[in-house]
């Protein structure tokens, strides 16, 4: 060791002692500025890749927040809803994998670099010389790379878009519109590539051991080794923090009666610490057993350890955009499997309610109706209910803190007589006098728009009170939801309640079949005739309430339903997403809703499989590049083991073992964490998995297959290529 060491400084020496002999034994080198622009030469395909990580990165991140701005997508999804928090959350999961990809991508750079930086500093260019060359080589390559990734998300987004538009569902609503606030985001992130990238070279000019230099790219980044502990443990960390990130809100405002800050959200911070866990196991020790063949994949697995830290940081940083991936693409067959088992569940093809005081079709007009299409209509059933104002607990807000008060008049809510809901259902349910139940959906997970502490009804009109006592749930799909959940009471209550009201408080339901096949045009007609038929009050979403207006104007107050601040909607527009969702008096129709449901939908769903193409495509990208340095960097191990004598079938099968790990373990772990955490959020939601729920993951389970054999695809064609590179095919 002494002797190396010794010879080692003999050649420093040298090379620092007589620079200018060195540089005029070169003959094809006429001054150091040929010398640099060849060494840059040589470079060019890790400089290739540079720019190809920072474009991606760029484009994807662009594309994502131009989707997360636009108007398209802003004026659907509601604010402060669980869907704008999902688009927010995988953006930050997105964002966090492309600003350490870039963060990586930069570092495999300056790796490749120091041994041209070292060789010119042998030759005897001073660090002052250098250093105008290489922050104008690296600001111009960030900044051209990063700026065409800014540009090229926009067209990205558009054809990706339209593509959907084109070969999968068109809607009105589905005009892409841009707002360029977007690119504050983009612009923020171009600044931290450059600057972290200038920050880089300046590490490198400041390093003085010329030796150190130019062997920097062959320096191993070995990670400390736990024990064999260290996988079993992250795993168990990491669903504990899952656990503990989940339900520590709600624990929060159930102790302090306050909403919770948002640094509450660091609580997931666990499920990266196991993550890291399960990564670090993986290049340490793996998940095989090795007692009988321990020396098996030896060389693979000794090349991920002497690059372990950028093996554990670029399997983190997959496994993350995969989860989310996973995360967006199980939005659509969640939602779409439990609308569309309900929707073919019904007991009845068409479902009408409206105010009394409306002239709305009635039976003899839609069979007239009906007649046209050579269509006959059956199952008649037209009943009366009637709208009160019910008392319960009202949450006042004091800043973020919170308490609950006891209101007389709280909301407006729809009744029906147990006479009505036992033909409607098809029950035989009996109601006491002086009590009421809650219609609800077989899930129960619509609950929460009935109000189960009603403690009196009011009527509106008179202002008479008659006290109640709820006595539960009544389950039956037709009649649940934000809009059509019904109390329903004794009858002879029913007819006291009654008493008095005004039209415009009381209210028809009308249900009926088609005799055998339904026709969509007809449907579609009534539809748009039943809506055209309601005058200008009733041009309101459902969660309008006339008893909070009666409130807040006895006390001065303009009723926040009358201001901007309440969604709008158009009779004009009856087939756009808000009116679908939110128009109050929105009826069920069978074959529309089955026709039309990625029509209605389609800004929602397209944009959740926006999210899912972004995290796949970023985590493959990562997945790629890290194949692609094993090529870069190990190239000179593949030619040793080669002149060992290792045949080609040898060294295609060590590629494979190391690649397979790239691509498999991050696959695996993100696909499994985020099936288990969705199956948890079901499970957490209301106590129990619905048969709805349970079809919907088995859905998901699908989804999974299918992208673990496009993953494959990548895998294989990865491989090929990376063995070509090597020339060991």
């Amino acid at each position: 060791m002494k002797t190396e060491k010794s010879n080692n400084i003999n050649t420093k020496e040298s090379i620092t002692t007589h620079p200018v002999s060195e540089a005029s034994q070169s003959g094809s080198i006429s001054s150091m500025q040929a010398m640099e622009r060849k060494l840059q030469k040589a470079d060019r395909k890790q400089a290739s890749l540079y720019l190809f990580c920072n474009f991606i990165s760029l484009m994807l991140i662009s594309a994502y927040s131009a989707m997360m701005f636009s108007p398209t997508v802003l004026d659907i999804l509601p604010e402060g809803g669980d869907s704008r928090k999902q688009m927010y959350a995988i953006f930050a999961l997105s964002l966090f994998g492309c600003v350490v990809f870039t963060i990586y991508a930069a570092s495999l750079f300056f790796r490749k670099k120091s041994r041209q930086l070292g060789i010119l500093m042998a030759l005897g260019a001073s660090r002052k010389r250098l250093t105008p060359g290489l922050f104008g080589e690296v600001f111009t390559l960030s900044a051209s790379s990063s700026i065409l990734g800014i540009i090229a998300g926009f067209p990205f987004v558009w054809l990706l878009w339209n593509g959907f538009r084109l070969f999968l569902v068109d809607s009105e609503e589905m005009a892409l519109h841009f707002d360029f606030r977007c690119l504050l985001v983009s612009i923020l992130f171009l600044l931290i590539v450059i600057a972290f990238s200038c920050l880089t070279a300046w590490r490198y000019l400041k390093k003085t051991n010329i030796i150190d230099v130019v062997q920097e790219e062959h320096k191993n980044e070995p990670v400390r080794e736990l024990g064999i502990w260290c996988g079993p443990a992250g795993i168990i960390i990491l669903f504990a923090g899952a656990i503990i990130g989940y339900g520590a809100p709600g624990a929060y405002m159930n102790i302090f009666s306050a909403y919770p800050p948002e640094w509450i959200n660091l609580l997931y911070a666990p499920v990266f610490v196991g993550l890291y866990m399960i990564m670090l196991h993986t290049v340490v020790h793996g998940w095989g057993r090795r007692k009988k063949h321990p020396y098996k994949n030896i060389i693979a697995r000794s090349m991920m350890k002497f690059q372990g830290r950028q093996t554990v940081n670029n399997l983190l940083v997959s496994t993350v955009l995969i989860a989310g991936g996973c995360f967006g693409i199980f939005y659509i067959p969640i939602f779409s499997t439990a609308s569309i088992l309900e929707t073919s569940s019904r007991d009845y093809d068409y479902f009408f309610y409206s105010r009394a005081d409306q002239d709305v079709p009635d039976r003899s007009v839609i069979e007239q109706l009906a007649s046209g299409y050579d269509l006959n209509l059956t199952d008649w059933q037209e009943h009366a209910y009637i709208s009160l104002g019910v008392d319960g607990q009202t949450r006042v807000e004091e800043g973020r803190s919170f308490h609950y008060e006891y209101m007389p008049l709280l909301s407006e809510c729809k009744v029906m007589s147990e006479e009505t809901y036992n033909q409607i259902s098809g029950d035989d349910i009996d109601v006491l006098p002086g009590t009421c139940y809650g219609t609800t959906s077989t899930s129960q997970k619509d609950s929460f728009w009935i109000n189960s502490g009603v403690t009196k009804f009011t009527n509106m009109c008179t202002m008479e009170s008659f006290d109640t006592h709820f006595e539960g749930f009544l389950q039956y799909d037709l009649i649940a939801g934000e809009s059509s959940s019904f109390y329903v009471v004794d009858n002879a209550d029913f007819a006291a309640l009654s008493q008095d009201l005004t039209d415009d408080w009381k209210g028809n339901m009308l249900l009926f079949n088609a005799d055998g096949e339904d026709n969509y045009e007809f449907a579609r007609q009534l539809y748009l005739n039943f809506v055209h038929s309601f005058d200008s009050e009733c041009e309101i979403i459902s969660s309008y309430d006339r008893v909070q207006k009666y409130v807040d104007e006895q006390n001065g107050q303009v009723y926040w339903g009358d201001t901007d601040e309440m969604t709008k909607i158009s009779y004009d527009k009856p087939d756009s997403t808000d009116f679908r969702m939110y128009w109050s008096y929105m009826p069920k129709i069978r074959i529309m809703d089955q026709n039309e449901f990625l029509q209605s939908f389609a800004v929602f769903l397209m944009m959740f499989l926006f999210i899912a193409i972004i995290c796949f495509t970023a985590a493959l990208i990562i997945c790629y590049t890290r194949c692609q340095t094993i090529a870069l960097n190990n190239r000179y191990v593949f030619d040793d083991l080669r002149r060992l004598g290792a045949s080609p079938k040898f060294l295609a099968q060590e590629v494979k073992n190391q690649c397979g790990k790239v691509f498999t373990v991050p696959s695996i772990v993100g696909m499994t964490v985020m099936f288990l955490l969705y199956i948890m959020i079901m499970y957490a939601n209301d106590g129990t998995l619905t048969s709805p729920e349970i079809v919907g993951l088995g859905v998901c389970f699908c989804v999974l297959l299918m992208i673990s054999i496009f993953i494959y695809g990548v895998y294989f064609k990865t491989i090929h290529k990376i063995q070509r590179q090597l020339g060991i095919c």
